[in-house]
């Protein structure tokens, strides 16, 4: 989720636990503290200066995991009350800076990028995947509680109201994740597919639109759709409209195709060979949807994607690696794609 709706949530949560007999001049101080913790695991973006590959590895890692969050939250409520003149001391603001933290691993759980919460005893990614990365009406939700909060400053009501709507949007989501999941498992008893792995990922603009996959060990069928639409969106020319526009009503649904490796025996030869490499492991860990993107460099380059980052409407695709050799003997090396045609090595 994007840090300032990460930011948001934890003023909300702030606002909205804090005591009812609280002296109004602490109020602020709490909501600042619930807003500068929630933001706070998001720091390890300062990662990417250093490798993209350890950026790749460690987002949503360590600053994370729950079971540090304890420990991140004494130096984090230290600094905040130093920042916020906080007379009371770093005790006073521990409880809402462990709040803040907690917000922020929870409004990544619910998302399909996964978070390394058991960090650093487990590299395992979970995520819930009922709410995109960028949603406007989860932030609006947020942002009405926070503006309701300001209106009328000594009732905590506004937040509590906002975040008890907020949990009840998320649950409509995970309803509406079921019926995408379960248009996909129609689509596959109705082509005759078995032994498939059915998945849906939530999209940008609205909450009715998903992108569902239907997967095997050699391609994904996938179809960008609308849950609640009847008929197909009118053309946009706005980068919302045109992105909402892609996705289609159930009847009208447009299934598509992704091989893993290719698709005559000469691609999926090379591409096992790269994707089973040792340089390649972080890709394996890392992609739920490693779709096959072509060959580059004379054939010694093999490029992958991982499908939940492709969205209809926008062009760019984040997340694409390639591994490369000079010739058959070489060992491979991985490769981020940097631009149209451009690469950098990663180790």
């Amino acid at each position: 989720m994007d840090t300032l709706t990460h930011a948001l949530s934890g003023a909300l949560l702030a606002r909205a636990t804090a005591a009812k007999d609280a002296p109004p001049r602490s109020i602020p101080r709490r909501v600042a503290a619930g807003f500068f913790a929630a933001a706070a695991p998001d720091l390890d973006f300062v990662l990417g200066f250093f490798s993209p590959l350890l950026y790749l590895e460690q987002h949503r890692g360590p600053t994370h995991s729950i079971l540090l969050l304890p420990l991140w939250a004494l130096p984090l409520s230290w600094l905040l009350a130093k920042i916020l003149r906080e007379q009371r001391g770093w005790r006073k603001l521990y409880g809402v800076t462990a709040l803040g933290l907690g917000a922020h691993i929870l409004g990544d759980l619910i998302t399909s990028f996964g978070t390394i919460i058991l960090a650093p005893f487990s590299d395992a990614r979970f995520g819930w995947g009922t709410t995109f990365i960028i949603d406007l009406w989860f932030s609006g939700i947020i942002l009405a509680g926070l503006l309701l909060s300001a209106i009328w400053r000594r009732s905590r009501a506004p937040a509590l109201a906002a975040s008890v709507v907020l949990v009840c949007y998320v649950g409509f989501q995970a309803v509406l994740k079921e019926h995408a999941l379960d248009f996909a498992r129609e689509y596959a008893q109705s082509q005759g597919l078995q032994k498939v792995e059915v998945t849906a990922i939530p999209r940008a603009v609205s909450p009715f639109n998903w992108t569902v996959y239907v997967s095997d060990e050699l391609a994904h069928r996938y179809a960008h759709v609308n849950l609640r639409r009847q008929e197909p969106a009118p053309a946009a020319h706005d980068f919302l409209g045109r992105m909402d526009a892609a996705f289609q009503p159930l009847a009208l649904a447009r299934w598509e195709t992704a091989t893993r490796y290719g698709s005559s025996a000469a691609e999926q030869e090379l591409a096992r060979s790269a994707w089973e490499s040792p340089a390649f492991g972080f890709m394996r860990w890392f992609a739920e949807k490693p779709a096959f993107d072509g060959l580059g460099k004379g054939s010694t380059c093999v490029w992958f994607l991982d499908l939940r980052f492709v969205n209809p409407g926008r062009e760019w695709v984040p997340f694409q690696y390639g591994a490369c050799r000079e010739d058959a003997a070489a060992p491979w090396r991985a490769y981020e794609r940097v631009g149209s045609n451009g690469r950098r090595p990663l180790d």
